[in-house]
Parts: C-alpha cells; sequence; structure tokens
C-alpha cells in the first residue's frame, strides 16, 4: 500500500553532483549494474533537438530517485514533432511505494508542458502509468517505434501544446536503438505479452 512520501523529500533539477547516486539508483532499482546507468550517462551527453529533463528525488541531501526526459521525434504527415520520452524512472527500494516516483513524474511532465513540448510518450506498466495521467498511445493515434512492445506498454501525456494533427510514429533518439534499450526480447516479451507487463521503470 502506497504510503506518505517522507517529509523531509525534495524534488529538484540534477547536478553534477547527483550523478553517482543516480547510478546508484538505478543500478539498484532495475538491478542492473551497467544498462540503465550507462543509458542514463549516454542520454545525457548526446547531441539532441531537445535539452533533457532530468530531476532527482533527495532524502536528507541523499538521492533516493531520479526520473529523465530525453527528446524523441513524432513523425507526423505534416512534419517531424519534437517530443519527450520518459525513461528511465527509478526509486531506491526501500523507498519505493511511498509516492516518490509519482512526484517525479508531475515534476517532469509539468517542466515538459512549460516548455511546449506537446507530447511525452513512455512504455512501461499500464496499471502505474495510467493513474499518473498517461493514456493508451494506439488508442489515441500513434503508432509504436517497435513491435516488441507488450500489450498496453505503449503510452502517451497529451500537453497544452498538442494539436489534432500531430498523430503518426514515436521515434526513440539513436541511443535508445544503439543500446538496445527499445521494447523487450526473447522471454521478457513472451512473458509480458503473456499478461504480466513488465515496466521499463524501478519504481514500484
Amino acid at each position: 500500500m502506497t504510503t506518505d512520501a517522507p517529509a523531509e523529500l525534495l524534488i529538484r533539477p540534477e547536478t553534477p553532483e547527483d550523478h553517482d547516486g543516480i547510478r546508484t539508483v538505478h543500478a539498484r532499482a532495475f538491478g542492473d549494474s551497467e544498462r540503465v546507468p550507462r543509458l542514463v550517462d549516454t542520454l545525457r551527453a548526446a547531441e539532441a533537438a531537445l535539452p533533457p529533463l532530468s530531476f532527482v528525488a533527495t532524502v536528507d541531501q541523499r538521492v533516493v530517485g531520479h526520473v529523465l526526459l530525453s527528446a524523441g521525434r513524432l513523425d507526423a504527415l505534416p512534419r517531424l514533432v519534437d517530443v519527450y520520452s520518459l525513461s528511465p524512472l527509478g526509486v531506491l527500494p526501500e523507498y519505493q511505494g511511498r509516492g516518490i516516483g509519482s512526484r517525479l513524474i508531475e515534476d517532469a511532465v509539468g517542466a515538459a508542458d512549460r516548455q511546449g513540448v506537446p507530447l511525452v510518450f513512455l512504455e512501461g506498466s499500464p496499471s502505474y502509468y495510467r493513474k499518473r495521467g498517461f493514456l493508451p498511445a494506439e488508442e489515441l493515434g500513434f503508432r509504436p517505434p517497435t513491435l516488441r512492445y507488450p500489450p498496453g506498454a505503449f503510452q502517451v501525456v497529451r500537453l497544452s501544446a498538442h494539436q489534432e494533427w500531430m498523430t503518426g510514429t514515436f521515434v526513440y533518439s539513436e541511443t535508445f536503438w544503439a543500446l538496445d534499450c527499445v521494447g523487450l526480447r526473447g522471454a521478457r516479451l513472451t512473458a509480458a505479452s503473456g499478461g504480466r507487463v513488465a515496466a521499463d521503470q524501478g519504481s514500484e
């Protein structure tokens, strides 16, 4: 059961001093010491049409959670549209279930909205993200970038700048493809497609 976030919780933009703490968060949240921390480091350094939006959650000045929005594109019929991808979202295991992931999502999506970006896409658990404002992207006219998404995992939130013509195919940045971080493969895809949709985020 979700409990209230710690009273001393602070959500703020990341600083260079947070980088080691962010790596620790994702290594522990995802149980993978390399893949997700490497994705974050590479996205942070990559040239992109939109600047990354990166927020940390701290408790007593310790980084306990992190979310990253990085640039992607929507291949709409009239033209390409710069959009954001939310990935990854991670919270230290001992702090999960306390609303920290929700606070990180709220701040990150709010920042994207203030920048005039029309859409934020993600791949993740429908049961988690539907409660936090995301909707089934394919039902709204968007096409996923891969066939390797489990049912319901492709989701989107439409922001203030969205216009009706902005539909089409979502395209991840080259970093996601180079590190093979789009969709699931093999046994993980089979298991998820059988009804257990695995979140690509370590926050639950």
